[in-house]
């Protein structure tokens, strides 16, 4: 139970705030919390069986990074509608099929980010619309191999990892 919060920053994506709360064991702590809206991201399979891998710059992580295609759930709209969204900016794709593979915690000690994942199947193409301040190249890898490469640690990135894991269950191959 929250028992103060003071904001300390507020931007566009994120707001941080110090707060005073009431822990399950009865003991009182103060953290600081980077509220997020949250994000989906898609693990898009071609009928030749291959993902779409973005090799992404990323200013954060000093460099590139792979990813599944990704974003952030704009005006409290559905995860499904941003899934959908991404898909057609990043990867230029539409997907006849949609399967909820469930969310994660990005950093559940700090952030309230929830990425919602799902697996996409069934694809078409449409125009790619990437946003201005996105640099990366759309790459379609092998299922098995994108799976090794988050295994081995080639892909490093939490959402991705975790999307390429999930769909283990479902398309049961390897």
């Amino acid at each position: 139970m929250i028992e103060s919060s003071q904001t300390m920053f507020r931007g566009r994506i994120l707001e941080v705030n110090v707060e005073r709360v009431q822990l399950p064991n009865g003991r009182t702590a103060t953290l600081e919390i980077a509220h997020h809206p949250g994000g989906a991201a898609i693990i898009a399979l071609d009928s030749n069986g291959r993902v779409c891998l973005l090799r992404q710059y990323r200013h954060a992580a000093q460099g590139w990074v792979w990813e599944l295609p990704a974003g952030k759930i704009d005006d409290r709209e559905p995860p499904i509608v941003t899934a959908r969204r991404e898909l057609a900016e990043e990867a230029g794709m539409s997907a006849g099929k949609w399967l909820s593979l469930g969310g994660i915690l990005s950093s559940p000690g700090v952030f309230t980010e929830v990425v919602h994942l799902y697996l996409a199947t069934n694809l078409t193409p449409v125009p790619a619309a990437p946003e201005e301040h996105e640099v990366f190249a759309v790459t379609w890898v092998a299922w098995q191999r994108a799976v090794q490469m988050a295994e081995c640690g080639v892909i490093t990135d939490g959402k991705s990892v975790s999307g390429l894991l999930r769909s283990l269950r479902h398309l049961g191959r390897l």
